[in-house]
């Protein structure tokens, strides 16, 4: 028997290129409103950025080579999945919706980078 056990996720990393750091701002800071968190000083000259959300932290890690996620994602729950439908359609923003999770309205999208983001309300 196990004596630990895991209690919550701290973080999710996603990867990105070189200098596109003001893309992931726009993105993530702009577009879907997080804020963005500043990094500790000796991880800074690694570039990427930083962000939250409620108890969400969303890590941009820079990737030379770049590989965009496709498949593996985080799934964000949201509050409110038709006003950020709505948001995402005013901005032009394509996004897939898919209905087969019981019990969850839900929709993918892909970050500037490619990465897969998956977008769910529990209903």
């Amino acid at each position: 028997m196990m004596s630990f056990f895991i209690k919550s996720i701290d973080h999710i990393q996603l990867a990105a290129p070189q200098h596109s750091e003001e893309i992931a701002r726009a993105f993530y800071q702009g577009l879907l409103g997080f804020e963005e968190v500043e990094k500790p000083e000796e991880l800074r000259k690694r570039g990427g950025v930083w962000f939250s959300a409620g108890a969400v932290q969303l890590h941009i890690g820079i990737e030379d080579p770049f590989y965009p996620a496709k498949k593996a994602h985080p799934g964000l729950v949201i509050e409110n999945i038709d006003a950020l439908m709505a948001h995402l359609n005013e901005k032009d923003v394509e996004f897939i919706e898919d209905d087969k999770l019981p019990g969850a309205k839900r929709f993918y999208m892909n970050d500037p980078f490619g990465n897969r983001l998956e977008m769910l309300e529990w209903i």
